[in-house]
């Protein structure tokens, strides 16, 4: 199950100082640096490798898979970003979001995905943070593995108008990237929601509540990741930095719309599942009161019957049944006509 938080690190540290984090896979450097004629692809070995490319007039992609803090503390010392942007990447428990530092634009997204490797589907959210400059962009992963494949495939084939485009156009090519994932993701859960109310609607088990919980802890924590978007976005649009290009705006308009579709999907299945727990509630008081009503019906059979039995079970002296010869099985055909006489009112009435 996703976690709604991640632990604070580094309290009481002053602002802007970067904490080594735990369990980092080894970092890797990639570049892309191309422009509508040429484009070269290839992994830097080090850091330094990549600061020629700030001062070219070809666009840079600079992606930078794993959080070493040396790595991050000398892009500072040469793209001149500011410690608090620095901090925000080493700490993933950051919120999606915009900020103008003038120079350069800095974001935070969130890329999730679905844990193939886990039969239950767990959600995986990765903190992607990004830093456009006038004609680069640094893009900090925390592990291996992305959903930028087609925008790279792109930039090798030169298809379409990447390569005629700036930095801008690429953050909106990947932002474009990971809102499509969404939809991926959100499209996985609706088939396992869509499959848990059959099951629902078949029968009942003791473990549906906990996958209905599950599956509504992970929309919920999809909704956390995904709704502040919409202002990042808006505001990215609306921006009126140097670094954003007229005609990116359209294109940001268009991821603005997909991420509000998708905000839109999650509203939905949040209520279906909120639905598929009425019911599964209402079902299990329904098959409740059936089983209440047979053993009414059962009891209230049963009253005059022991009622009977009690009478001439008394064994008083004088009870002029007792010495009749044909007395045991009169009553006994007594009783059952009563049985089967309430039996058929019952069934008259439909209350069986």
């Amino acid at each position: 199950m996703p976690k709604l938080y991640h632990k604070i690190k580094g309290v009481g540290l002053p602002p802007g100082v970067l904490q080594a984090t735990e369990g980092e896979q080894k970092t890797t450097i990639a570049l892309f640096d191309y422009n509508e004629a040429a484009f070269e692809e290839k992994e830097l070995s080090s850091v330094e490798e990549s600061f020629t490319y700030k001062e070219t007039e070809s666009t840079s992609w600079i992606n930078i898979n794993g959080r070493d803090i040396k790595i991050i503390q000398e892009i500072n010392t040469h793209f001149d970003v500011h410690p608090l942007v620095l901090e925000d990447i080493v700490n993933r428990g950051q919120r999606p979001k915009i900020e103008d530092y003038g120079s350069y634009l800095f974001f935070v997204l969130k890329m999730i995905s679905l844990d193939q490797d886990d039969n239950n589907n767990e959600i995986d959210s990765e903190q992607i943070g990004l830093i456009l400059g006038e004609n680069f962009l640094i893009s900090f992963q925390e592990k291996e593995g992305d959903v930028f494949d087609p925008v790279r495939k792109r930039i090798r084939d030169g298809k379409g108008r990447i390569r005629k485009m700036h930095a801008d156009y690429l953050t909106y090519a990947l932002m474009d990237a990971i809102v499509d994932h969404y939809f991926i993701v959100l499209e996985k859960l609706g088939e396992k929601i869509d499959h848990l109310e059959e099951e629902l609607l078949e029968e009942l088990t003791p473990e549906m509540p906990l996958r209905i919980h599950k599956l509504k802890s992970q929309i919920i924590y999809m909704r956390k990741q995904v709704w502040p978007l919409r202002e990042v976005l808006n505001n990215f649009e609306r921006s009126e930095s140097k670094l954003l290009m007229k005609g990116t705006r359209v294109f940001l308009q268009d991821v603005y719309d997909h991420v509000i579709q998708v905000n839109d999907t999650i509203e939905a299945l949040r209520d279906t599942l909120s639905g598929l727990h009425d019911i599964y509630l209402s079902n299990t008081s329904n098959r409740m009161n059936e089983i209440m009503k047979v053993l009414t019906i059962f009891a209230a059979i049963f009253i005059p019957l022991t009622f009977m039995a009690g009478i001439y079970g008394m064994n008083f002296e004088h009870m002029p049944e007792l010495k009749w010869k044909y007395g045991y099985f009169f009553f006994l055909g007594l009783m059952g006509s009563v049985g089967f006489g309430m039996l058929f009112y019952f069934k008259k009435r439909k209350w069986l």
